[in-house]
C-alpha cells in the first residue's frame, strides 16, 4: 500500500488512512497485518501533517500585509449546532 510520497494528495492519504483504520479497528486482521497497517497509518499520519504545515505556511504568505508583516490571527473554526 506504500506509494510515493509526493505524489499522494492529502485527500488520497487521508482516504487511505481512514481505511486502514476501519481495517484495524475491526479486529480481523493478522496481527503481522496489522503491524504492517500500524505503520503505514504512522506514515500516512506524518504525511498529513507535513502537507498541512505546507499550507498553513502557504496561507500565511497570501496573509502577509503591504508593509510585508504577517497579521496573524488565530484560526477559529466554525462550531456547527448538531441539535442535541
Amino acid at each position: 500500500m506504500s506509494t510515493n510520497e509526493t505524489e499522494v494528495s492529502f485527500e488520497v492519504a487521508i482516504e487511505q488512512l481512514e481505511r486502514i483504520v476501519a481495517q484495524l479497528e475491526s479486529g480481523d486482521v493478522p496481527l503481522e497485518k496489522a503491524i504492517e497497517l500500524y505503520q503505514e497509518g504512522v506514515r500516512l499520519s506524518h504525511l498529513c501533517g507535513v502537507k498541512l504545515e505546507q499550507v498553513e505556511k502557504k496561507i500565511e504568505m497570501l496573509v502577509e500585509g503591504e508593509t510585508g508583516t504577517v497579521n496573524r490571527k488565530p484560526f477559529q473554526p466554525v462550531l456547527e449546532d448538531k441539535g442535541n
